[in-house]
């Protein structure tokens, strides 16, 4: 990406975020559009997949606080990402000349700032040295994005999965030299340093990647056949990635440094795996809390009783219900539910339904009969009408 590209973009648009939203909300915006436009779930839609790589690149500066400030700065200098001459310029003219700014070496008189600016905006603009002086920098490679489903089980207990993923990585037949005999020349356009300097017409100039070496500095004289010359190829790894346990559905996990190779020394990219969890037929989950609908009888809610409950991957616990325990009562068992990221575990929520039986035998009938005689002149919906006569 240019250095003008990089400011004129309104990542905060490609993201549908203001201007100050929070870490949170960009992550969770983010989230939200990842997986609707991720490519496993757009197969074949090139549109699906650009907006993919546009979330992807918004993401990779907003969500990183160092160049989210590199960015929001640059782009209040130039105007919100333009290039004109800004209030006051005067009929236009735009003469100074920001090499000053960015490490030109003016002094006072001449409107220079020795430099103090190029130390925040050096990243963005790749340049440094005596006089401005372009140098080549090391590329840190791409993050990779990744999903992985889990049963419920293994979210709440922690689980180590095999990921295949697919990234540019050196071309193992050229050595990542992009020359089959491995001998590439320096390019004689941007002589090594794999970028241009473009003027823009306001008395300054910017850097692209270099046209004819792609950005590499190099030029091979003889193109590796399985890389085209680029000295990239893609290459599928398998991982094995420590899921730790207690994770969400939709929690984005991120693994430093487990992204694509960096070139020229460069750092790694970083992985980030989306997590998606499945059902569980018993269990349910809030928060740090598991979930568990447990059936009663009428007797047991009556007149009380012990009621065994199962757990999550351990032994049944005992729960004691007391006498008159209405339908749906919610009761607690302590350090029975997710694993909490302090290592802590949540608690067991059981919700208590009564269960009617749909056949009665001769004997347990006579009983319910004798009950109904028994309690003949009590009206549990008594209560209820005088209310609703009083509303």
């Amino acid at each position: 990406m240019s250095t003008k590209d990089f400011i004129e973009k309104d990542f905060y648009k490609v993201l549908g975020v203001p201007k100050d939203a929070t870490e949170a909300e960009i992550k969770k915006a983010y989230r939200k559009l990842a997986r609707e436009f991720h490519p496993d779930a757009n197969k074949g839609n090139a549109k699906a997949e650009e907006r993919f790589k546009e979330i992807s690149e918004a993401n990779d500066i907003l969500g990183d606080p160092k160049k989210r400030k590199e960015y929001d700065e640059a782009r209040a200098l130039f105007g919100n990402g333009g290039f004109g001459p800004g209030p006051g310029a005067g009929g236009g003219n735009f003469n100074f000349d920001l090499g000053d700014l960015f490490g030109g070496g003016g002094t006072a008189q001449s409107g220079g700032f020795g430099g103090g600016l190029g130390d925040v905006f050096g990243g963005l603009f790749n340049r440094g040295g005596a006089g401005g002086a372009t140098r080549t920098q090391p590329r840190r490679g791409q993050d990779v994005d990744t999903e992985v489903t889990l049963s419920f089980t293994e979210a709440i207990e922690g689980a180590t999965v095999p990921l295949r993923m697919t990234s540019q990585q050196p071309c193992k037949a050229c050595s990542g030299t992009g020359d089959k005999n491995g001998t590439p020349r320096v390019c004689p356009t941007c002589v090594g340093t794999g970028q241009i300097a473009r003027g823009s017409g306001g008395g300054f100039s910017l850097t692209d990647p270099c046209p004819d070496c792609k950005g590499r500095g190099l030029i091979a004289e003889n193109p590796c056949p399985d890389c085209k010359g680029s000295g990239r190829a893609k290459s599928s790894r398998t991982m094995q990635v420590r899921i730790p346990a207690g994770v969400t559905d939709g929690q984005r996990i991120r693994l430093r440094g487990k992204g694509a190779p960096g070139e020229r020394g460069g750092p790694a990219g970083d992985l980030y795996v989306t997590v998606h969890v499945g059902e569980h037929p018993v269990f349910g989950r809030k928060g740090d809390n598991l979930t568990v609908t447990v059936p009663v009888t009428f007797a047991e809610a009556a007149l009380g009783g012990e009621v065994r409950v199962p757990t999550l991957g351990g032994p049944p616990v005992t729960l004691k219900l007391p006498p008159g325990t209405p339908n749906g009562r919610t009761m607690r068992a302590r350090g029975k539910g997710a694993v909490r990221k302090d290592g802590t575990r949540g608690d067991l929520l059981v919700t208590v339904e009564v269960s009617v039986p749909e056949d009665l035998s001769g004997k347990a009938r006579d009983a319910l009969e004798a009950y109904r005689e028994a309690t003949a002149g009590e009206d549990p919906r008594a209560e209820l009408f005088e209310a609703a006569k009083g509303a």
